[in-house]
């Protein structure tokens, strides 16, 4: 077994006792990440960056009082900017942009000693379900069970393909409306959701201000309590970053969860669910109660507006925050022609450097926010937003204390199957996260099972608001109850 296929723990126990080096852990994940090169996950390598930090990493070491993360090599988002590295947010409007400041997450993973391998690959802006709207192509998902190329999901796609992959130990990711949820589920890994205002936003490519959140994606639970520890906390560079102490996550995981209320919400029971995925969902709750968890039926009433509200919510932040893209600072700007002035420049900046789907969402979000439309939808999406978080917390003042629902309608699909015609159906991706984002709350996917044709499907576990510690302990429970260990065949 090579290096870069071990977890986040395994590797700090190795690296502690001096099983092996950081350098050496690295080496083995530059490795695997130039022969991953089939799965468009990285799109900025940065193995200069990697062994420097590597060498910095085994001094740490050496001293004997490294933190868990020292040395673990990770993939970083495009969405996140890291100081002198190209961070493009997977769009042509970025082109050439190399920050002169690095994001405060990756900033608290660097100070705890992380590798970077390299920038992963991504929907442009986060905008997407499928890695598909990326200006680098998309990247594909290490699975397969025919000739087809299927997704990664989106937005964080190049993530989950590189963690999947065994390109990385683990990765960052952001999680908007299921961003970090959905592909984790598609690729049989965790990725976590945490509450609203635990990690800071600061340094990282905005798309909806009220709903981005950055959070890890791992090959395990325990993974994710270890990189989410090392990722929270204040920071006063972010007005929305709440000023809670950060529990030791790791140390929640108990495994004990006798006494603790499971809801199932009984709006989740879609038309057209695909049975396998209600026949998992049956299945997650009964590994729930048999590890002494009592199984509820909660009502959460105004579920099926969430999408509606969604998709006007996130677009309207999205034209305010993507503004400021308008080749007059950083970026790109088109050539103009003699005679144009600064309207032209916009125009044609804007419509050679943004991709189609961020097209349509700044054109939506600048509908809904003007001056007839902003009652009728801005406003009212608002109130029905307030809605959704009250139905939450009804659910947990009754004493439920998380919430089982699949993480995704489907398993991953083939790239270029979701007709490009209907963005609809691309958005039904996002049915069973965009709640959590509306809310607030954290919200984690764990691989629990393989459907039929041998794909993985996840379940998704919602906590109560600052409560992640817990959260994670459920989920460990679900992932020792189900026992997931597939892996993709390696064909890339």
């Amino acid at each position: 077994m090579t290096a870069n296929t071990w977890t986040i723990a395994a590797a700090r126990d190795a690296l502690k006792k001096g099983e092996i080096t950081a350098t050496d852990l690295t080496m083995a994940c530059l490795t695997a990440m130039d022969a991953g090169d089939a799965l468009g996950a990285y799109v900025h390598k940065t193995p200069e960056i990697a062994l420097d930090q590597a060498r910095a990493a085994d001094a740490r070491l050496a001293q004997g009082d490294a933190p868990a993360m020292c040395g673990i090599p990770l993939g970083i988002k495009d969405l996140f900017c890291t100081k002198g590295v190209p961070s493009q947010a997977a769009s042509n409007i970025l082109r050439g942009f190399r920050p002169e400041y690095e994001s405060t997450v990756t900033t608290r993973l660097f100070e705890a000693g992380a590798v970077m391998l390299g920038k992963l690959n991504m929907d442009e802006f986060a905008m997407g379900s499928s890695n598909e709207t990326s200006c680098y192509g998309p990247a594909v998902n290490p699975w397969r069970i025919d000739d087809r190329e299927l997704t990664p999901g989106g937005s964080s796609g190049g993530s989950a393909a590189a963690v999947a992959g065994d390109l990385c130990l683990a990765a960052t990711g952001t999680d908007t409306g299921g961003s970090i949820r959905q592909p984790a589920a598609f690729t049989g890994i965790v990725g976590i959701k945490p509450t609203y205002g635990r990690v800071s936003r600061w340094g990282i490519v905005a798309f909806a201000s009220s709903l981005d959140q950055a959070g890890p994606m791992t090959k395990s639970v325990r993974d994710a309590a270890i990189m989410l520890g090392a990722m929270a906390g204040h920071d006063p560079k972010d007005s929305t970053s709440a000023d809670i102490p950060v529990p030791d996550f790791e140390a929640a995981l108990t495994g004990d969860i006798r006494g603790k209320k499971i809801g199932i919400p009984r709006e989740y029971r879609i038309d057209g669910m695909p049975a396998e995925i209600d026949a998992l969902w049956h299945r997650g709750a009964e590994m729930l109660r048999d590890a002494g968890a009592e199984i509820v039926d909660i009502s959460l009433p105004h579920t099926k507006y969430a999408l509606p509200a969604y998709y006007v919510i996130a677009p309207a932040e999205a034209s305010s925050n993507l503004a400021r893209y308008d080749g007059v600072r950083y970026g790109h700007r088109a050539k103009l022609s003699h005679g144009d002035g600064v309207t032209e420049m916009y125009e044609k900046t804007r419509a050679e450097g943004f991709g189609h789907e961020v097209q349509r969402r700044v054109m939506i979000g600048t509908y809904v926010l003007s001056a007839g439309f902003y009652d009728a939808y801005y406003n009212r999406a608002r109130k029905v937003r307030a809605l959704i978080k009250r139905d939450f917390e009804q659910a947990f003042a009754a004493g439920v204390d998380a919430i089982l629902t699949p993480a995704t309608p489907s398993a991953a699909f083939g790239l270029g199957e979701m007709s490009q015609a209907d963005p609809i159906q691309m958005y039904l991706n996002d049915v069973f996260t965009v709640t959590v984002n509306l809310a607030g709350l954290p919200g984690i996917s764990v691989p629990v099972g393989l459907d039929g044709q041998g794909l993985p499907l996840g379940l998704q576990l919602i906590g109560r608001p600052w409560e992640e510690g817990d959260l994670l302990n459920h989920a460990y429970v679900l992932e020792r109850a189900a026992g997931f260990v597939a892996k993709p065949q390696k064909w890339w």
